[in-house]
């Protein structure tokens, strides 16, 4: 893992957009008056006919996008995660899903990184909310890389789709040539003993707590999942068939997110042991981000702790 390179996955998607904006002049963004924030201003200002400010007004964000999407058109809803997900749910259901049309919500500030801004901009739901309505698809990647592409196979394909980004710049884990499917997940780090499975920003953790347990011999397999919906079933299985073991690592709520859909397999499988690390079914606070993280035993000595008693 390359930790000298720090970039946040919001400024990976800032870049690609721009990049999407000037080969397919359908790609459009519908920002809500924060594209400072989330990236998106370097799209208005290269593409101002593809680019539409409404205002502090993500439900009419939302509206306007499906019908954009309606005539043909790529429109990206740009925003906070608190806000592209719970203030624009009803309109993502009814507006967006229902009909299966082709909009993209790209949220930045997911999770708990929005760390000195509390708890009122703190996302530790919104992939479990998003999760349960039918059509949509929920992507979180790792690191900048991994959110330029996957920022572009969002953009690719048909249906709506979920992508969250966080604000804290994080260390680069991948190269430029890694090659990201949605639905399929990025074997990070091969192991027997152990899988760890995470998303997001918790894939770093996953990966040091990989190499801290390898100094005590015990080998961790290391799954970037950064596609919750639709699950990597087939990898899920084939962790529980030859491990047994597994860890899901996520910055959300355990309830209804990553470690919830690995859990729905294990299940139905009807074998395996799944430990979850991520937020404890409560809200985040005012605080500095990986002191947010600790408190919510989302650490690296959390994971090799969990991984011990497996």
């Amino acid at each position: 893992m390359v930790d000298i390179i720090k970039k946040a996955t919001r400024e990976g998607f800032g870049e690609e957009i721009v990049a999407l904006g000037e080969k397919n002049k359908d790609i459009y963004i519908v920002d809500v008056d924060i594209a400072k924030s989330c990236k998106s201003t370097a799209f208005g200002n290269a593409y101002p006919k593809q680019h539409v400010n409404v205002g502090i007004a993500e439900q009419n964000a939302a509206g306007i996008a499906a019908g954009l999407a309606t005539t043909g058109k790529i429109p990206f809803v740009v925003t906070y995660a608190v806000f592209g997900s719970l203030r624009m749910c009803e309109m993502i259901r009814q507006e967006i899903c229902y009909p299966n049309l082709n909009v993209k919500i790209a949220c930045s500030h997911g999770g708990v990184t929005p760390a000195n801004d509390g708890a009122s901009h703190q996302a530790i739901e919104d992939m479990g909310v998003l999760r349960t309505i039918p059509n949509m698809t929920i992507v979180m990647p790792a690191d900048y890389i991994s959110a330029k592409k996957l920022t572009a196979a969002v953009a690719e394909k048909y249906g709506p789709c979920y992508i969250r980004f966080t604000r804290d710049a994080i260390p680069v884990i991948y190269e430029e040539d890694t090659v990201f499917e949605i639905g399929k997940a990025h074997l990070v780090k091969d192991g027997q003993d152990v899988a760890i499975i995470a998303n997001g920003d918790t894939v770093r953790l996953a990966i040091t707590a990989a190499e801290e347990l390898a100094k005590e011999g015990i080998t961790a397999k290391v799954l970037d999942m950064h596609t919750i919906k639709p699950l990597d079933v087939d990898a899920v299985k084939d962790c529980i068939e030859h491990i047994g073991k597994i860890i899901t690592v996520e910055d959300h709520n355990i309830l209804n997110g990553l470690g919830s859909a690995v859990c729905e397999v294990a299940a139905e499988v009807g074998k395996g042991k799944v430990k979850r690390i991520g937020i404890r079914d409560q809200f985040g606070e005012s605080a500095p981000y990986e002191r947010l993280l600790a408190k919510n035993g989302i650490t690296v000595e959390d994971i090799v702790a969990t991984a011990k008693k497996l």
